[in-house]
């Protein structure tokens, strides 16, 4: 019996661990996605906990400096109390590591190809909402942003 007893409590607090290499995004629509940016600090913590870490990202200038929430798979650039920046491994059907060309393609025409990244302006938002998908010299994706444009 105590066996069982032990066993059933070693699943019961390793479980958790497992869910948490799950990127937290997953089983999100695009919608969804994109209504993260604008979301207030207090409602991200409240829907997927205490980040992973925190770290801080040195902008152009003083004023752009942002404390950054890591989590699995995303990472929240704050402003004061709002989301202004998602930084996804994966969103409107693309990924890190996918070719520049497959991106293009399937983004759609309206993107904007900068050669080392490409854009594509999103709208119908409560904000101006910009997709922003860096690549590497080699033409693969590293970095995937949905970002407020007003910002």
């Amino acid at each position: 019996m105590k066996r069982v007893l032990l066993s059933l409590l070693l699943l019961f607090f390793t479980f958790p661990l497992f869910a948490q290499n799950k990127p937290i995004y997953a089983g999100l629509d695009i919608d969804e996605q994109l209504s993260l940016v604008g979301m207030m600090m207090v409602d991200l913590l409240e829907r997927f906990g205490p980040p992973r870490s925190v770290i801080s990202e040195r902008g152009n200038e003083p004023w752009q400096d942002d404390v950054v929430f890591q989590y699995n798979g995303a990472d929240f650039y704050i402003y004061r109390d709002r989301i202004w920046q998602v930084k996804l491994a994966s969103t409107h059907g693309i990924s890190n590591g996918d070719k520049k060309a497959a991106v293009l393609l399937a983004l759609g025409n309206n993107t904007v190809d900068k050669e080392d990244h490409a854009l594509l302006a999103i709208s119908g938002k409560s904000w101006p909402l910009m997709l922003r998908v860096n690549f590497n010299n080699t033409g693969l994706v590293t970095a995937i942003y949905i970002y407020r444009t007003d910002f």
